[in-house]
């Protein structure tokens, strides 16, 4: 996620991070750290439990960091619970993570520092029980965006899995601002370093590009491999590995649908506002990911921000016009490239506490009213896995125009 006016890279690949820092905006009233924030209350059905992991995946060295000799993750897991009566409410981020986040800040005209990153709860509780009487439930995995931790995508995981799904979510290591391991590790971002050291060139920008995403393909397609085992033993036999999807805004829907074209095991993938080539703008042609050139036999959503579509954004047409399987699109209108992630819940309350102007409002997350961006993405995104995942009736909603969300316009 990054501001419009300081992007480096393109928006939807999203690996311009902060090689050039989103312009500051001057202190608003309070101390540092005093604004506090909340996410929108999940609308499923389900209270929802979570757990994190720690894994390791010993055949291979840490691309990024070559001294390490193994790559290692931080997965997340929200499941929908039996009760959450007794399980404390999960941060959002840990202070190391919160910290990370903060210092990489490239929300335009935004202070960082006047916001309490780690105050922010979830609405899943940690080590809830799951509800064993009605799984096993079918999987979806998240990847966020490039530079973004696992954590910012929690408006929409927490909301699927209150809706009877196991959401994973994965923090790419040193992709990601900042990723906490046990015991208080903190590994931080290396992107903005690697981009500085490939600018101007543009093969080495292209490099870096291809590199991002096969990393993150990757660490995907590990984490496919060792789930199953590595689940606690409180959630073995609670993740139908037969119904797999996934999903994931910007850089991560590029990571969703290469990894779906890459390992048959993920039945369905969706895209929110993500690139799929190795571009530096999403007008540019050229340079196609293999999913774009070869298109996919399996079902796919691509929801875009106002103005992404077909005509706009030629990797996803490439895609739509090679694939052979079920798939929709859609933008929303007065959406934004961040209106796909929690920033359209917490950008309007930190302009409320902070007393900063609506512009800054909009050049974070567009001009959408965020209550309706948010239901739009729920109901979509939902509709989409019940229908590839479950076979459920989505009443339509996928078919075209509803007066329910007169802010979608289908490619």
């Amino acid at each position: 996620m990054l501001s419009r006016r300081a992007t480096l890279l393109s928006a939807a690949a999203a690996l311009a991070l902060s090689a050039v820092p989103a312009r500051a905006a001057s202190a608003g009233p309070g101390k540092a750290g005093s604004v506090r924030l909340t996410l929108p209350t999940p609308s499923g059905p389900y209270v929802v439990g979570t757990v994190s992991l720690h894994l390791v995946d010993a055949s291979r060295c840490d691309p990024w960091i070559t001294s390490q000799p193994y790559r290692q993750l931080m997965i997340g897991i929200r499941y929908p619970a039996r009760t959450v009566a007794g399980y404390p409410a999960a941060p959002q981020m840990l202070p190391g993570e919160a910290a990370g986040f903060a210092a990489l800040n490239s929300f335009t005209d935004v202070p960082a520092s006047e916001v309490d990153w780690s105050a922010t709860r979830t609405h899943a509780h940690e080590g809830a029980p799951v509800d064993r009487a009605r799984g096993p439930f079918p999987v979806v995995y998240y990847s966020p965006g490039a530079g973004d931790p696992r954590s910012l995508g929690t408006t929409l995981c927490d909301d699927l899995a209150s809706r009877g799904y196991v959401v994973v979510t994965i923090d790419h290591t040193y992709d990601a601002s900042a990723v906490q391991f046990p015991g208080g590790r903190v590994e931080k971002s290396v992107l903005p370093a690697e981009y500085e050291k490939a600018y101007p060139d543009q093969e080495r920008i292209t490099a870096l590009l291809r590199k991002t995403m096969a990393v993150r393909v990757a660490d995907t397609r590990f984490l496919l491999d060792e789930l199953p085992s590595a689940l606690p033993q409180v959630l073995r036999g609670m993740l139908d590995f037969d119904r797999i999807g996934m999903f994931g805004q910007s850089a991560g829907g590029f990571t969703a649908l290469q990894t779906m074209h890459d390992d048959p095991r993920i039945a369905a993938g969706a895209d929110l506002d993500g690139v799929l080539a190795d571009v530096q703008n999403d007008s540019t042609p050229g340079n196609l990911s293999s999913v774009a050139a070869d298109g996919l036999d399996r079902p796919f959503l691509l929801i875009g921000m106002d103005g992404n579509n077909l005509a706009t954004v030629p990797s996803w047409n490439a895609l739509w016009r090679h694939s052979h399987g079920w798939h929709r699109g859609l933008s929303l209108r007065g959406a934004d490239h961040a209106t796909y992630t929690d920033a359209e819940a917490l950008i309007p309350q930190i302009a409320h506490q902070l007393g900063l102007p609506r512009k800054t409002v909009v050049e974070n997350i567009g001009t959408i009213a965020p209550r309706r961006a948010i239901a739009a993405e729920r109901a979509y995104l939902a509709a989409f896995f019940d229908r590839r995942l479950r076979g459920r009736d989505d009443d339509g909603l996928l078919d075209g125009p509803s007066a329910r969300f007169p802010e979608a316009r289908f490619f």
